[in-house]
């Protein structure tokens, strides 16, 4: 009789769980001989995804949706049996900030980017002489062929400093919680590249291949999901559906040695764990560590990852005087404001606040500004109410407040971060062969991306056990 094969996932974030629960799924389907073991050093599930639920609020510590359109995550909730709970968030006016006042995010902006010149004309982000820079996407021919540029510097030769600086770089960098100047673009927005270099105007490219939005008398739809009781409860109904003994909490990898049949890993408990294939779902910086001895992992020695915080602030809404129609605002990095976005939870998504009281979220934590994160917590709540009364009259203390910190939890997807992954999984293929490299380090730092790579990594899995 052939010996069970042992596969080992480390992390338990929603990469790790989604692989696991994949894992657990073709197992069963197709009655393998395997076995499956998740250990996660800390003492819950679900890595950056976490929900506080307190006095009627629900209130998301780290991602808040995941984009409709981005399927893995849907697909899973749908096999989950949770589609019920799918709530689209409530669409609204959003503001960016420039010169300390808000001003209406342009109508036909995607990512930033004009797909309709008439609301950037009248728009008063930029001066007539930004306008005027902003136009010259129309003339300029298409860029040189490169392998990988910073979004900065793409997007500042299409487009002018202002219309980058003031709208371009706070929802692009949002997202990574990274700088536009270090940014790789073909790891981030490779699309832009390509229709460049296809249409040579980037305005005209994504006016020929967007799709054409319908004609609708209703409302329109929101572009993202969220769950009605949070998006915890996605974790919390995967370790309900993991058959028992498969998830170790609080339970770290030290080292991971290479034997002539697998692998063995060496827990913090003073265990070992024999695997014949590892899915590594942790963070790009752990892993010299545990595999201490291939200096390829070294690699990621150079490849930062930014802290930042969420600070959730509920009120009355009678706190609330001067009450700004829509959903939130991001800031341009031309302000001396230290937050760097704010959404009016409670009108993003109405469910997840009482009648009669307001949520707000604020972030902190810019790539130049890292040091706020290690602030106190009454030192960042002084920070973000200052800022938000510059914008609103808030009268009152806030009930509560939540603040998170992610220390180093944001990877940055620098120049050259395609080549550099490439390179160090060939190695690990040569080297390490049935260790597979997962998580947001690497393609994609959202949750449907995530989710994606966890379920990839058991398609690998099964590919190199079933050889």
């Amino acid at each position: 009789m052939s010996e069970t094969k042992k596969i080992v996932i480390v992390g338990g974030g929603i990469t790790g769980l989604s692989a696991a629960f994949y894992l657990q799924k073709e197992i069963k389907e197709k009655q393998l001989d395997y076995e499956v073991k998740l250990v996660e050093a800390g003492d819950r599930l679900g890595g950056k995804i976490q929900t506080k639920r307190k006095d009627g609020f629900t209130i998301e510590q780290g991602p808040d949706s995941f984009l409709a359109r981005k399927k893995p995550a849907v697909k899973l909730i749908e096999e989950l049996g949770m589609s019920d709970q799918l709530v689209r968030n409530g669409t609204g006016q959003s503001y960016i900030l420039v010169d300390n006042k808000l001003h209406k995010m342009p109508s036909g902006a995607f990512m930033g980017i004009p797909t309709r010149v008439r609301p950037f004309l009248f728009s008063g982000i930029f001066s007539p002489k930004g306008k005027l820079r902003a136009g010259f996407d129309f003339i300029l021919p298409k860029g040189k062929e490169v392998s990988d540029q910073s979004l900065g510097v793409f997007f500042r030769h299409r487009f002018g400093n202002e219309l980058v600086e003031n709208l371009i770089e706070p929802l692009l960098s949002g997202i990574y919680a990274g700088d536009i100047d270090d940014m790789s673009l073909m790891a981030t927005f490779p699309n832009f590249y390509h229709v460049e270099q296809e249409h040579r105007s980037l305005i005209k490219g994504l006016q020929k291949t967007m799709p054409k939005p319908k004609k609708s008398t209703g409302k329109k739809p929101g572009m993202f999901y969220s769950l009605t009781n949070g998006l915890e409860s996605i974790v919390e109904q995967i370790e309900n559906q993991l058959d028992e003994g498969i998830v170790s909490l609080n339970t770290a990898v030290d080292h991971i040695e290479k034997k002539e049949h697998g692998y063995h890993l060496l827990l913090s408990n003073g265990e070992a764990y024999k695997a014949d294939a590892v899915i590594m779902a942790t963070p790009h910086y752990t892993l010299s560590k545990m595999f201490s001895q291939y200096d390829f992992f070294d690699t990621f020695k150079d490849v930062p990852a930014t802290s930042v915080a969420n600070v959730a602030m509920a009120f009355d809404k009678s706190a609330i005087t001067k009450d700004i129609d829509g959903t939130g605002f991001v800031v341009s990095r031309n302000s001396d404001f230290r937050i760097t976005a704010c959404t009016w939870t409670h009108k993003k998504w109405p469910a997840s606040t009482p009648n009669g009281k307001a949520l707000l979220r604020c972030y902190i934590g810019r790539p130049s500004d890292q040091s706020v994160v290690d602030l106190s917590d009454e030192e960042i709540k002084e920070i973000v109410l200052t800022d938000l009364n510059k914008t609103m009259n808030i009268t009152q203390a806030p009930e509560f407040s939540v603040i998170t910190r992610w220390k180093n939890a944001m990877p940055q997807y620098t120049v050259g971060h395609k080549e550099r992954i490439k390179k160090v999984r060939n190695e690990a293929n040569k080297q390490i062969p049935g260790v597979f490299l997962t998580g947001s380090s690497y393609e994609g730092i959202g949750v449907p991306d995530c989710i994606d790579q966890g379920e990839k990594a058991v398609l690998d899995v099964l590919e190199f056990l079933e050889a």
